[in-house]
């Protein structure tokens, strides 16, 4: 029955290496392969094994590619995840979340045994006395983002409208635009933006804005034209209102080529001193060595385009 799975990834299970860890940084967009189909899409570094990068860590996740393959345990790619690629919230950002204690021994009592099999024991590097309770601390869980995000609502094939409960309630927790939320939050992309409208479809938001300046790009091309701002829940944060001018912070989908405006953003209304403050920031946030991509990009020197490789925010 086992015969799947390599004995030499078992045992490379092992030994995966481990870089020394660094000081936190901002939420980043997860690039691992096999993360990608998990219910979110910001982790930051380093992870829980001490991965200084998300690079380190793919080569460290193959290893257990094996071990996936056997179906062993239907919590298992979800622990890992938990540990090589950390959800990452801004509110939670000295600290990446652990998984839940009860995913780690759900995970390693359906896996141990095939561990076993082939002479191996369950690594101590993914030991899970040290990890949290559900109900005692901070952690995460499949259950938790279940109830978190509530029942997904299918489109009425009659109507076209959302079938579920009604509009769900917004509560936008505002972030000021200030040097030290700029330096932490390091982010992809900086706008000066009129908003044209808001979009929504069953529990899509999308907010759709015209660009008129750019005072940072990353990875993903941004044109001096009409571009869409993608959520990943079914509120707007922060708020949006259509007609005006707002100078606009937030994060990239490098995958699918999009910008983000989704929890940690941020959106004031527009002001020269505002921007100029921002450009301030931005050249302290390179000096640091922070910076991402290709900071600073403006009118006066346009981005080439770039073919991007990047990830979607679900919703």
């Amino acid at each position: 029955m086992w015969r799947g799975l390599p004995a030499l990834a078992l045992a490379a299970l092992l030994l995966l290496g481990r870089a020394p860890a660094g000081r936190a940084a901002a939420c980043e967009p997860v690039r691992i392969p096999l993360c990608k189909p998990l219910p979110w899409n910001m982790t930051k570094m380093p992870n829980h094994l001490h991965h200084s990068t998300q690079a380190n860590a793919v080569l460290a996740m193959e290893q257990f590619e094996g071990l996936l393959g056997t179906n062993c345990s239907p919590d298992l790619l979800f622990f890992l995840c938990a540990m090589y690629a950390p959800i990452c919230t801004i509110d939670f950002q000295h600290e990446p979340i652990k998984p839940c204690k009860s995913v780690c021994e759900r995970a390693r009592a359906g896996c141990e045994p095939v561990l076993i099999r082939y002479r191996h024991a369950w690594p101590e590097s993914l030991a899970c006395d040290e990890l949290p309770l559900y109900d005692r601390g901070v952690c995460i869980s499949p259950e938790a983002i279940v109830t978190a995000e509530g029942a997904d609502f299918p489109m009425d094939s009659n109507n076209g409208n959302c079938r579920g409960t009604g509009i769900e309630r917004c509560k936008c927790k505002p972030i000021k635009a200030t040097q030290k939320t700029y330096l932490r939050n390091n982010y992809n992309y900086v706008i000066r933006a009129k908003v044209k409208e808001v979009k929504t479809k069953c529990h899509d938001v999308t907010a759709v804005v015209e660009v008129k300046e750019i005072l940072k790009s990353s990875l993903v091309n941004i044109p001096k034209d009409t571009v869409n701002l993608y959520t990943n829940s079914g509120c707007l944060c922060p708020p949006l209102s259509a007609n005006e001018e707002y100078i606009i912070m937030g994060y990239e989908d490098e995958e699918r080529s999009r910008l983000l405006l989704v929890e940690g953003s941020i959106a004031e209304k527009w002001k020269d001193r505002l921007g100029k403050k921002v450009k301030r920031w931005d050249q302290k946030l390179r000096h640091l060595g922070k910076g991402k991509g290709e900071p600073g990009q403006s009118d006066s020197a346009p981005k080439t385009g770039k073919a991007s490789n990047a990830r979607q925010a679900r919703s």
